[in-house]
């Protein structure tokens, strides 16, 4: 009751006193996010060497659709207003990772046919078929697990599934659609 009887006064008989004081400013976050822009510049400065050590001409394609996807996740973030946050940063750096590998499904894929003798055109057509189901395959469920930080998620986890779904549809976009325009461009001319 005497407990009951000072709470409701509002007043405790303990004193505050402070042990330690710390200011954080927004030069820490701001740190944070220019390592994580230096992070995806070096890994995709990284990837563009070894998509053109690799795989030569069809890998400067595979670079220029990556840069379309980036340019396109800019614009649907621009377009919805998004801030982006050092998770929105890595769900694109994730995302960077993810086209790379569709390219490399489909570059690989072409190989095959070449091997077994298809005309470049007949196997960039043929590559492009065969690699669809597994590129489709792992960008849906990867989708379905940013759906699903955006609904069960709060703040950065909500951000960082925002920025994957919308890298991996785009994605998926810039890698079975625009990357095949260019390679059959390519092929057209030599």
């Amino acid at each position: 009751k005497d407990l009951a009887n000072v709470l409701k006064a509002g007043k405790l008989p303990a004193p505050t006193r402070i042990v330690e004081d710390a200011f954080i400013g927004p030069s820490l976050g701001a740190e944070s996010i220019d390592q994580g822009y230096m992070s995806m510049g070096l890994g995709l400065l990284l990837v563009i060497i070894f998509m053109i050590g690799y795989y030569g001409a069809p890998g400067w394609m595979a670079n220029l659709s990556l840069f379309f996807n980036v340019f396109f996740i800019a614009g649907v973030l621009v377009q919805i207003q998004a801030a982006l946050t050092l998770p929105g940063i890595a769900g694109i750096v994730l995302t960077l990772g993810m086209a790379v590998d569709a390219n490399v499904l489909i570059n690989e894929r072409i190989r095959e046919e070449l091997h077994k003798g298809k005309g470049l055109l007949d196997a960039i057509n043929v590559g492009y078929e065969k690699a669809l189901s597994a590129i489709l395959d792992g960008n849906i469920t990867t989708v379905l697990i940013g759906v699903i930080l955006i609904i069960f998620g709060s703040g950065s986890v909500k951000g960082f599934g925002v920025t994957l779904c919308i890298g991996l549809i785009t994605s998926v976009f810039t890698a079975v659609y625009i990357s095949h325009i260019l390679i059959e461009w390519m092929a057209k001319r030599a």
